[in-house]
């Protein structure tokens, strides 16, 4: 049974024992409630490290006060079981008093790229965000740790506090998964209707076509405004954005000149989705 650890005094001796025996590791932090896109990111891990521990941590910080943290899925036990069919080593699973002992008065914030999209329409989510992962990478000290390329502002948020703070730890990102039928694999997919889940690939099918259309030479903002209107008669309630922003740095760009995301948020029943795609030049 792989080990579950709820102390950093347990995490840092496990690790501290596979460093004591010169293996390398890899962290992937999560909340829980895994799907296949977690584990894809468990086997990157494995792909170039000796050891994979996962953290389990439904961070408070990251949701707003009208937010589903109290819904958010907990499903620890079979979240545990997944990951060891996976290859992971050691689960970490703290609680809300080990991750923030009563008194805790500090908060990380990464300027520039938290700024917009996401950052706009959850105030505070990247504050607790870039907090709850300067704290799990201090308490794991991993070699390498993996995050999903479908949370990309969340990505680049870490790797620019990583950066900045000089943190000794390599940042990876991993390709989205997908569903068969495109809808990128979430937790919160789980809050779709059938009616909703059959509306959902929308989202993916609207971000390609705009990617096509943008390589074509088109400029952005007709192309995102077409785009807008096509999740919509899709059926979702509402879109937050739909925005071209370069890859490296999130600046917004009126037209695709280099290396560039297309990222969407938008809400459907319960469930708020977001995706993105790579998007460059031809």
């Amino acid at each position: 049974m792989v080990p579950i650890l709820r102390s950093v005094a347990d995490l840092r001796a496990q690790v501290a024992q596979w460093r004591k025996a010169g293996l390398r590791v890899a962290f992937v932090p999560t909340m829980g409630a895994l799907h296949d896109g977690h584990l894809s990111l468990v086997k990157a891990g494995l792909a170039e490290a000796d050891r994979v521990l996962v953290s389990i941590f439904v961070n408070p910080t990251q949701f707003g006060p009208n937010e589903d943290f109290a819904a958010y899925p907990r499903t620890e036990e079979a979240d545990v079981a997944k990951l060891e069919q996976a290859g992971a080593q050691a689960v970490y699973a703290p609680s809300v008093e080990v991750m923030y002992p009563q008194g805790a008065s500090t908060t990380v914030h990464v300027a520039g790229v938290s700024e917009g999209l996401c950052g706009t329409f959850r105030p505070g989510h990247f504050d607790g965000v870039a907090t709850v992962v300067s704290k799990l990478l201090n308490q794991a000290q991993p070699d390498v740790a993996l995050f999903g390329e479908k949370d990309f502002q969340q990505l680049q948020v870490i790797r620019r506090l990583v950066r900045d703070l000089d943190l000794p730890v390599a940042i990876r990102g991993v390709a989205t998964l997908r569903e068969a039928d495109g809808l990128a694999m979430s937790s919160r997919n789980a809050y779709l209707s059938p009616a909703e889940r059959a509306a959902a690939p929308a989202l993916h099918r609207t971000l390609t076509d705009a990617a096509a259309r943008l390589q074509g030479g088109a400029e952005a903002e007709p192309v995102l405004k077409a785009g807008i209107a096509a999740v919509l008669d899709a059926g979702f309630g509402s879109v937050d954005y739909l925005e071209l922003r370069a890859a490296e740095d999130l600046a917004p760009l009126d037209r695709l000149d280099r290396p560039a995301r297309l990222i969407v948020a938008a809400r459907l029943g319960r469930a708020r989705l977001i995706d993105n795609i790579p998007v460059n030049p031809v």
